[in-house]
């Protein structure tokens, strides 16, 4: 899976901050019901709602490995228009395709 330079590099300098946010990550992973691909799509869907480029291509990512269709992940950026406003919906479209080209 591809990570950014700066998350790489932020990595290597504070391991003991990464590692102890990595953890953080698994632990309200594994802290309910929802199976993977659900909150991966939840997961998307807050990375639109923050107008993040590099979170909604990693959520994006993360939503394909764990099993969501292009058509699912289409539809959770759409979802997103009526809460997050359509010029938001249409960045988070360009970078969910930037993703998917990629897959391709």
């Amino acid at each position: 899976m591809y990570l950014p330079k700066t998350y790489e590099n932020f990595t290597s300098k504070f391991p003991e901050v990464s590692e102890a946010y990595n953890q953080l990550g698994i632990s309200t992973r594994e802290a309910g019901p929802l199976e993977p691909k659900v909150q991966d799509l939840i997961k998307l869907g807050i990375a639109m709602g923050a107008n993040s480029r590099g979170a909604v291509m990693s959520h994006t990512r993360k939503a394909l490995a764990s099993g969501a269709t292009v058509e699912e992940i289409t539809h959770a950026v759409l979802l997103s228009t009526t809460t997050t406003g359509f010029p938001n919906m249409i960045a988070a479209m360009g970078w969910v395709d930037e993703v998917l080209e990629k897959q391709s």
